[in-house]
């Protein structure tokens, strides 16, 4: 890695949690050069505009989500194993994605409906591709005989997804972890009681 390459690293890294909490708008030129000690010219001599930064602090932060999805996909067995370990890894880590402001998918979605076009396409994009994975691993256990085959793949992991963000904006607009807690209940029972 090259010292550019280590330099612009270095400012995504302590500029990704700004952008999740205080979002692009809320983010300014003195929150960055205050979290990085880097001079104006350094941070934009590594990044185009302010536009560029958001979007590798939006794909930095998702790194942790992608990790949790892609380690319930590795799990042995059926649908139902692997969504149960996606509900295990959120469980887990819930206090790690509230202290660090939220979930980004959610976070950049609200903020890039309508004011960062490029930051929708991203979030866009991101909720296709986990939506997919998830339809993948149902459709794989329906192949099987696994599961119900009046389970409809698509409308199931939209729900799945939805039940997710929705119990992370309860939990952090209540400020109650708990809110979280009783969807993710709600989100396993589902699952034992529809895919076994």
């Amino acid at each position: 890695m090259t010292k550019a390459e280590r330099t612009k690293q270095f400012i995504i890294e302590q500029v990704s949690p700004i952008f999740n909490k205080k979002g692009v708008a809320g983010t300014s030129l003195s929150d960055m050069t205050s979290a990085t000690g880097l001079t104006k010219g350094a941070i934009y001599g590594n990044f185009k505009d302010k536009d560029s930064i958001a979007i590798a602090c939006f794909q930095y932060n998702l790194r942790f989500l992608q990790k949790g999805l892609y380690k319930s996909i590795a799990t042995n067995g059926e649908a139902h194993h692997k969504l149960t370990a996606l509900i295990q890894f959120y469980l887990e880590y819930y206090a790690d994605v509230a202290e660090n402001g939220g979930c980004p998918l959610m976070n950049s979605a609200i903020e890039a409906d309508d004011a960062y076009p490029l930051l929708k396409e991203k979030v866009k994009h991101t909720m296709q591709l986990w939506e997919k994975e998830l339809v993948g691993i149902l459709k794989d256990s329906l192949s099987k005989g696994e599961i119900s085959q009046h389970i409809d793949p698509v409308k199931f992991s939209r729900r799945f997804i939805a039940s997710i963000e929705g119990g992370i904006l309860l939990a952090k607009s209540m400020e109650d972890p708990n809110y979280f807690l009783e969807v993710m209940q709600g989100l396993q029972e589902q699952l034992d009681s529809t895919l076994r």
